[in-house]
């Protein structure tokens, strides 16, 4: 047997709009799963992190990701801390690399 002419035409002719986006749509809804699921809580965390190593300051207690717990004894130029380790012990962490803190100090007030 042989396909008709007409049957030849009808099996190349292009989908219509509503049918192209029904096909993309499970495509979009798990991209927009994924984005709030995944992508959002993610740059919410960086952006917490980012602002919690901007405030760091002396006296503060923080632990670093190798878990070494330590106060802050200076904040450096070039995203770097001196973070003292043990009484008279000192060491220079990359900002970044501060993990959490556990105290903060409050900010000296002039007394007038």
């Amino acid at each position: 047997m042989f396909a008709t002419p007409a049957f030849a035409q009808a099996a190349g002719a292009s989908a219509s709009p509503v049918a192209a986006l029904g096909q993309f749509l499970p495509l979009i809804l798990i991209f927009v799963i994924v984005y709030f699921l995944m992508i959002r809580p993610q740059q919410k965390k960086a952006k917490d992190h980012r602002a919690m190593v901007e405030t760091l300051r002396r006296g503060d207690k923080v632990v670093t990701q190798g878990g070494i717990i330590g106060k802050v004894s200076k904040v450096l130029e070039d995203g770097e801390v001196k973070v003292e380790i043990a009484q008279g012990v000192e060491v220079n962490v990359i900002k970044t690399t501060i993990v959490q803190v556990l105290s903060k100090t409050e900010p000296a007030t002039s007394a007038k």
